[in-house]
């Protein structure tokens, strides 16, 4: 029996994802299958991991050993970009499911642009790995509006989300418009900005009046957006924490104050494979 209450879902494209996930940047070894195992002997049903995070044995472990049925989990993973010519993604694409020990994943993602390969071959092999049965879903992460028009166009299947950095501090504004627009989800990584909530007044005052922490008032903001949040704690005492956001709903008030946090210049991660990009 789980401790936490079902967590909703949002559909996008077909694709029924969990509003809360588990991150897994930086988890390794023993601690991250333990982690993921207690998560979703928590409630959760949502985990998002990565080739580049070296983990994904690890994740594996912790969906075995939680004894949650296949069919209830919603797994993410992302191809790294210099995997992004077409025999490449393919191949990286199976060897995500060999570590992870799954015939498939619910979502497949391209983890950052390369303006290196042309978009619309790696998009067309993304497009035949689902078609191949090795993803239920794909989509992108790190794209800019203009990117997600370009992917679209070159899709031949449906893309199901954008998964960025997103957090009070950050004005996604035009991102989140764009994969509405489209029915994509808009998956939040970074949704706590990696601690930076501790220090802000406006925050701590409003999970003062609600009785919450500031860290949730931040995953709230964001879930009563329907933007999905994937924060990553390897502390067990924050899994639930981050969960408990469903109680209570922030006021019109509440949430146009959060809202004003926010700024272009709020970005904490850019990555030298951004290139040349003009971040929305």
């Amino acid at each position: 029996m789980s401790e936490l209450g079902p967590i909703p879902i949002i559909e996008a494209n077909g694709a029924k994802i969990p509003l809360v996930g588990l991150g897994t940047w930086e988890l390794r070894g023993r601690g991250c299958a333990r982690v993921v195992e207690q998560a979703l002997r928590l409630g959760y049903r949502h985990i998002d991991t990565a080739e580049m995070y070296d983990n994904e044995r690890e994740v594996g472990e912790g969906l075995r050993a939680s004894g949650v049925k296949r069919g209830e989990l919603f797994v993410t993973t992302k191809i790294w970009p210099n995997h992004f010519t077409p025999r490449d993604l393919e191949r990286a694409a199976r060897d995500c499911l060999v570590r992870l020990r799954l015939t498939e994943v619910d979502l497949l993602l391209l983890h950052w642009p390369n303006p290196q390969v042309p978009l619309a071959e790696t998009i067309g092999a993304l497009c035949k790995v689902k078609r191949d049965g090795l993803a239920r879903h794909i989509g992108v992460s790190n794209f800019t509006v203009a990117l997600i028009e370009d992917a679209l166009q070159a899709s031949s299947e449906p893309l199901v989300c954008d998964q960025v950095e997103c957090h009070p501090f950050l004005d996604q504004a035009k991102l989140i418009t764009a994969c509405r627009a489209r029915g994509m989800a808009l998956v939040a990584y970074s949704p706590l900005a990696r601690g930076d909530f501790r220090r802000n007044e406006v925050l701590g005052r409003i999970a003062a009046a609600y009785k919450k922490t500031a860290a949730q008032i931040c995953l709230r903001y964001l879930v009563q957006q329907n933007i999905v949040v994937i924060p990553r704690t390897g502390k067990l005492e924050r899994l639930s924490e981050n969960a408990a956001i469903f109680d209570f709903t922030l006021s019109e008030r509440d949430m146009s104050e959060i809202a004003a946090l926010g700024s272009r210049d709020g970005r904490i991660v850019d990555w030298a494979y951004a290139g040349r990009m003009r971040w929305d």
